[in-house]
């Protein structure tokens, strides 16, 4: 905790991403390969501490948006295989090539531009097949042969898998990605040469449709600890773990006259003497102005966010008189109190997803394994 010095700070347990990998892996098959998705800095939570965590519960690849986010991670020393889910310029083929990461395919013409930039190491790439999701991917099964025959031709490529992604696994009502799962299984007799991996299975998927797991699965939020949406939450096949609490401490309190107000636009004005803390910690943190009204647990009770929130600080109103120094949970459990993400979210209008991507790199993380913190990073170094 000396590593840092600001009294605001996330805590991931990695426990929880390797109880929620392994379970993954009971619950499709040992024998199935487990992508890690670690984009968008692991979902908030950490790329190189979760990448290392997820592998050694058993996950074999890693799996990202973007290819600066694949590079970052070589540079990090994992040489396990890493798939880009996203757009890869053409030209940046051969940067990829070069370091053995593996891309997204969703056009014939993306090979026929790619060729140029591919010089001795074969690319590894994934068909991306656009079953009913509207963004990346083939829809033309003429496209797809010629694809495939361009690819197998030059020797710059590899074809390695093919993958789609579903819009609806997360929902109860499961006919639309009955429907995505069908035409997937169609696209598929199209090809001449099935490639080695299958993938559709993102992690609600992973979670409900075993027959939608083929030989990989793509296992994101839930690694988290993260239930993909309350429409399933019933539907859990084993208990997910969740690995992020958001942590701050009171750095000032006093105590207001009625008729004072607090903060920008003095929306909030006390209506009898209350003691008022401020937390060092804002909307640069992630923790944004929508979060006004909002509980946070100090003293094991819940205390509620008055006045807007500011760039770095905000305010709660206390049950009593506290000492600085006091810790205030923002995510986590305090006592026999909880709050989820899942409840920031909800109060924001939003989704889990975002409410942790949100949370910014300027917070450091702090990491524990086995109760105790294994490392720390500041994300200002």
């Amino acid at each position: 905790m000396k590593d840092f010095h600001r009294d605001t700070w996330i805590e991931v347990d990695l426990d929880a991403i390797t109880h929620n990998v392994k379970q993954i892996l009971k619950h499709i098959g040992e024998e199935q390969v487990v992508m890690a998705v670690v984009k968008a800095n692991a979902y908030g939570h950490g790329y190189v501490e979760v990448a290392k965590a997820a592998l050694e519960a058993g996950a074999t690849w890693l799996a990202v948006a973007f290819l600066d986010e694949a590079i970052y991670l070589r540079k990090q020393g994992f040489k396990v295989p890493i798939l880009i889910m996203g757009a890869v310029r053409p030209e940046d083929a051969g940067l990829a090539a070069e370091h053995n990461i593996r891309a997204t395919v969703f056009s014939a013409d993306w090979l026929e531009q790619a060729v140029p930039y591919v010089d001795k190491t074969p690319l590894n790439v994934h068909f991306k097949l656009d079953t009913g999701m509207g963004r990346l991917g083939f829809t033309d099964s003429s496209e797809i042969q010629r694809a495939e025959e361009l690819a197998l031709a030059l020797d710059s490529f590899n074809l390695e898998g093919v993958f789609t992604h579903f819009a609806t696994a997360d929902e109860q009502d499961q006919s639309y990605a009955d429907e995505q799962h069908e035409r997937f299984i169609d696209m598929l007799s199209v090809f001449n040469s099935k490639p080695a991996l299958i993938h559709a299975s993102n992690s609600a998927a992973s979670l409900l449709r075993k027959d939608s797991v083929f030989n990989a699965v793509r296992f994101g939020i839930s690694m988290y600890g993260l239930v993909p949406s309350g429409e399933i939450k019933d539907l859990m096949p084993f208990q997910l773990k969740p690995a992020l609490s958001f942590k701050t401490t009171l750095v000032h309190v006093k105590k207001m006259k009625p008729g004072q107000k607090i903060s920008y636009g003095a929306t909030y004005t006390a209506e009898h003497e209350e003691w008022i803390g401020t937390l060092p910690v804002g909307y640069a943190d992630g923790w944004t102005r929508y979060m006004q009204g909002f509980d946070v647990l100090v003293d094991g009770v819940r205390a509620e966010i008055v006045g807007r929130v500011c760039m770095d600080q905000c305010m709660i109103r206390l049950p009593y008189e506290l000492k600085i120094g006091t810790m205030v949970t923002l995510v986590g459990r305090q006592g026999e109190e909880e709050i989820l993400l899942d409840d920031v979210a909800a109060y924001a209008g939003t989704i889990h997803y975002e409410s942790a991507c949100l949370l910014t790199a300027r917070v450091p993380r702090v990491y524990l394994k086995n109760g105790c913190i294994s490392s720390v990073l500041n994300g200002l170094k």
